[in-house]
């Protein structure tokens, strides 16, 4: 499919205005393809030129421009040529579009559990010309009739209120859209299962498939009340009214993001509906997605980019809104304590990555459709998000809502730029200098270090100077610590500073136990602490009073070792000696899942690897044992169950597996028990027989993804040939299926076995992706990557491969990223001590 190029799409929009899609989809025709028929009205501003409308068909039966039929084997790819067009046109597209199974387009997915089917539409960033012929572009705004013909028993859902036709059961009508942007339009069809309410005269839905029925219905009220919470919040703080008719909320099955804003229809990953039990960490990042997606009703939806390079504009202000709405109006107020241990991180590493982007890249750089794709990634979302964050503390929350109302009371139903925005913020800022601000923060790259040195003075006081690596300004404050008598952490104080300008802080009598910059984590930097500061923290890191503090140390912990600078030895040493005291379930879930996946998998040497297992599983099992709540100990016990060894562990955990409980009381739900058995199988310690025994016990789509990990995890290589074959030869596999065999296939325990494997993983993925498009690409580059195998050998492999010109623009971003990640554990590796090698 040929991406669009930001040139043509310019072209494009000075040439049309779009008014009216009236699309018609039949899904009865089968399981590979639907009918898919498309009139569009649209002005051409120079009579007599001619464009192109995309689609992508499985057969393209009829094209009609103003009454002139054109030749359908005009297509060229997904482009129709479109000649000697009028001042005001009509299109006629008749086609046959094919269903998806990767999570792209119109994705068609039958229910193991039940055998029921069900579709639903992923039109983002160009897939929208997989389902109906459309100038694909967000720029080119358009008002949307749809009209959806369905199998009997089933319901449909769309961008506005649903009318079903009184004469036909399956054929429903949708009410006419508002301007949108094609990548915005959404259907879902299928028998769902669906609870409905009302709040503030608008009505909301909550569908699922009916598989999961219970599980919605048992969280139908948490949902609908941070919903509403949410609702009311961006009531108060947006002039401009909710834009839509309805909000409807569809949790749907293989679904690639984590949701998607379409007007009036947002659609979740299924995973969201908890089979299983959850922490309260998990709860919170819901809620954050449910805020996170009705924020883009406003800034997204009805205000939208022009152009894919100001996709910040979407997600980086939807992330922000997203954490700082549920610390505001819900339960969950340490929101930005899970930010900062979870969430942030992955715009740091992002950021220090060779693929690495402005949050605002220039529009040169973002030259075609393809190539956006790759910014959708932790430094639109989470940098920016940090971005956005020191913004608010420097400019204060008012002035920063005025601009964002500004923005949008100018831009509403249209398109708008970085510059339009910060022209806003400027009108409402007026003594600040919003726009060198959005320079320094928004199109540059890279993480700034802000280094602390406190020194004793000689008038009985002490000085703090901060230097800073990097030309971003900053708005902070430094949290000031004494250690009393008990040993316990006592805060003395917290000062402000602005970088650059006077970066010193000075006081009187003796220097504090723990001078920590940054506190409350309002900017984006990575701090380094004077060495007197350290040694309290690696003393007495969890008697730090504020979550969010020992958040932001867990991170810099996490930057050191990162950064070789701190042994992952001394790491270890951090979490057995206070992680077992934290009370946050954000933190402990993020420091668990760090040391067990980067630094236990890569960091280490796998001859060091059962020792950095053996400590977490040390700490978790003393987490399971002492902590009160409820999400601390299941988060202690995944980490006990994946980090078990050879020995005693593991026939202590295929005990948990056959009787069903586990220490503390626990129950291992079906959640646990594929975990418990992946770890098994991982140590040789299942087989085929208690896989299928297991798969009998829970017949649900998750249970084939786990029963395909399970299998591809055996340490067999017949196992893993029949893996390879799904992976990278059998292109029916679906993309939850992907994850799930590639999370099986690279044990670092089997580094042996797996050695055949590794090399050849390069050109295998690179053809799959070539083949099955960027869904499948990310999936093998996120979750397939031989990570564990941190060789030079590999590493030169990985870059030789690099120079190919013939790799897909996703594969190669992900390959680029997965290449530095190994560099990086390969320069960690290196730098360990040869005492602790």
């Amino acid at each position: 499919m040929s991406p669009l190029t930001r040139a043509e799409a310019e072209i494009r929009a000075r040439l049309l205005t779009v008014h009216h899609y009236a699309i018609d989809l039949d899904l009865t025709g089968g399981d590979e393809t639907f009918r898919s028929t498309t009139r569009v009205t649209f002005s051409a501003a120079e009579p007599g030129a001619g464009t192109f409308v995309q689609v992508k068909p499985a057969t393209l039966r009829r094209v009609v421009l103003n009454g002139r039929e054109l030749d359908p084997a005009a297509l060229d790819g997904n482009r129709l040529p479109l000649t000697g067009l009028a001042a005001d046109n009509e299109l006629l597209v008749e086609a046959d579009m094919r269903y998806s199974r990767t999570g792209e387009g119109a994705h068609r997915f039958t229910d193991p559990a039940d055998g029921e089917t069900y579709v639903y539409s992923q039109c983002f960033l160009e897939d929208t010309q997989r389902i109906f012929a459309c100038f694909d572009q967000p720029d080119l705004k358009a008002v949307f009739d749809l009209t959806l013909t369905v199998p009997p028993g089933w319901t449909a859902l769309g961008n506005g209120i649903a009318h079903r036709d009184p004469d036909h059961e399956g054929r429903f009508t949708f009410a006419t859209t508002p301007p949108l942007s094609t990548y915005l339009i959404a259907f879902a069809a299928g028998p769902y299962h669906s609870v409905h309410t009302e709040h503030a005269g608008l009505p909301l839905g909550l569908h699922c498939r009916r598989s999961l029925a219970e599980h919605l219905d048992r969280d139908a009220e948490e949902l609908f009340d941070i919903t509403r919470r949410s609702y009311d919040h961006y009531a108060r703080v947006f002039d401009e009214p909710y834009p839509f008719d309805s909000y409807d909320q569809a949790f749907v099955p293989e679904f690639n993001a984590g949701a998607m804003e379409n007007p009036g229809l947002v659609t979740f990953r299924d995973e969201f509906v908890f089979r299983s039990a959850v922490t309260d960490a998990e709860r919170q990042s819901r809620a954050m997605v449910v805020a996170h997606e009705m924020a883009h009703m406003w800034f997204g939806d009805l205000v939208t980019l022009r152009w894919w390079d100001d996709i910040w504009l979407n997600e980086s202000f939807a992330e922000y809104m997203g954490f700082q709405v549920i610390s505001e109006a819900t339960r969950f107020t340490g929101s930005w304590t899970a930010f900062a241990v979870t969430r942030k991180s992955w715009g740091y590493d992002a950021d220090q990555r060779p693929s690495t982007h402005p949050v605002a890249p220039s529009a040169e750089d973002v030259g075609d459709t393809a190539s956006a794709l790759g910014n959708f990634d932790g430094i639109s979302y989470a940098k920016g998000a940090s971005a956005i964050r020191q913004l608010v503390a420097w400019l204060g929350e008012k002035t920063f809502l005025a601009g964002v109302n500004d923005h949008i009371t100018r831009h509403r139903f249209g398109n708008a730029t970085l510059a339009d925005f910060t022209d806003s913020l400027a009108r409402a800022a007026t003594d600040r200098d919003v726009r060198d601000w959005a320079e320094r923060w928004l199109r540059t790259t890279g993480v700034d270090t802000l280094t602390a040195h406190v020194d004793e003075t000689t008038d009985d006081g002490w000085r703090l100077r901060l230097e800073r690596d990097g030309s971003r300004p900053h708005h902070l404050a430094v949290a000031l610590h004494d250690r009393a008598a008990d040993g316990t952490l006592v805060p003395r104080g917290t000062d402000g500073l602005d970088l650059p300008g006077d970066a010193v802080l000075a006081g009187s009598g003796p220097r504090p136990a723990l001078v920590l910059p940054n506190a409350g984590d309002l900017t984006y930097a990575k701090v380094r602490l004077d060495p007197g500061s350290w040694t309290t923290v690696t003393e007495s890191l969890s008697a730090v009073p504020d979550p969010l503090d020992r958040a932001l140390l867990w991170t810099t912990a996490r930057d050191l070792v990162r950064d070789a600078e701190l042994p992952p030895a001394a790491y270890l040493d951090l979490i057995d000696a206070h992680l077992p005291a934290e009370t946050d379930v954000s933190v402990v879930s993020g420091v668990l899942t760090f040391a067990r996946t980067v630094l236990a998998d890569t960091y280490l040497a796998p001859a060091r690897r059962d020792d950095a297992l053996d400590v977490i599983a040390s700490v978790a099992r003393r987490l399971l044992e002492t902590a009160g709540d409820p999400g601390l100990r299941l988060a202690a016990l995944r980490s006990l169950i994946t980090s078990a060894t050879p020995g005693e562990r593991a026939a202590e955990l295929d005990d948990w597996l056959r009787t069903g409980q586990a220490p503390g009381g626990l129950v291992l739900d079906p959640e646990l028990r594929w975990r418990a058995l992946a770890r098994l199988s991982t140590l040789g310690l299942a087989d085929e027989t208690r896989i299928a025994a297991e798969l009998d016990r829970d017949p649900s789509s998750t249970g084939h993804e786990s029963a395909a990990t399970c299998r591809a995890a055996l340490p067999d290589e017949q196992a893993k040939r029949a893996a390879w074959h799904a992976l990278f030869e059998d292109d029916t596999t679906t993309n939850n299926l992907t994850i799930a065999l590639a999370t099986g296939l690279w044990q670092p325990e089997q580094h042996a076995l797996l050695g055949e494997f590794v090399p050849r993983w390069f050109d295998a993925a690179a053809a799959s992706a070539a083949r099955r498009g960027p869904a499948i690409a990310a999936a093998l580059t996120r979750h397939g990557f031989p990570g564990h195998a941190a060789e030079p050998a590999v590493l030169a492999t990985g870059r030789a491969h690099l120079d190919r010109d013939d790799l897909t623009p996703a594969f190669r971003r992900g390959l680029t990223d997965c290449l530095d990640d190994l560099a990086r554990a390969i320069r960690v590796r290196e730098a360990i001590p040869v005492r602790e090698a």
